[in-house]
């Protein structure tokens, strides 16, 4: 890796990228790593894999499933495959790390806080 992971380097990514709130900044094995920042609406679909959100900046809402809780900056989110999710009335300044994981489908097992 050649690149330092910093977020303001790869936030700088996303302003050559046409409007995509992603871009891809690392891949090793099963991992995959994006940042990610919407402006205004969140439009993601379930992925077909494991993801855990590292949150960057901002602060919103976060559905997750049947689940809406707050989220700020710092926090740790996990989401299982295939299940529905979003940020919702998210600040400005929100922008998040994300890491796909695992096989298609996710792994299996329940995810709990240690």
């Amino acid at each position: 890796m050649t690149d330092r992971l910093t977020p303001s380097a790869v936030l700088k990514k996303l302003q050559d990228n046409q409007g995509v709130p992603f871009a891809e900044v690392f891949r090793h094995g099963s991992l995959q790593v994006e940042i990610y920042k919407p402006e205004g609406v969140d439009h993601q679909t379930p992925h077909t894999r494991d993801e855990v959100y590292v949150v960057i900046s901002g602060s919103g809402q976060f559905i997750n499933g049947d689940t809406r809780q707050p989220f700020e900056a710092g926090e740790v989110l996990f989401v299982p495959a295939g299940v529905v999710h979003r940020f919702e009335d998210f600040t400005d300044d929100f922008a998040t790390w994300v890491f796909f994981y695992g096989p298609e489908g996710g792994e299996a097992g329940s995810a709990t806080p240690k």
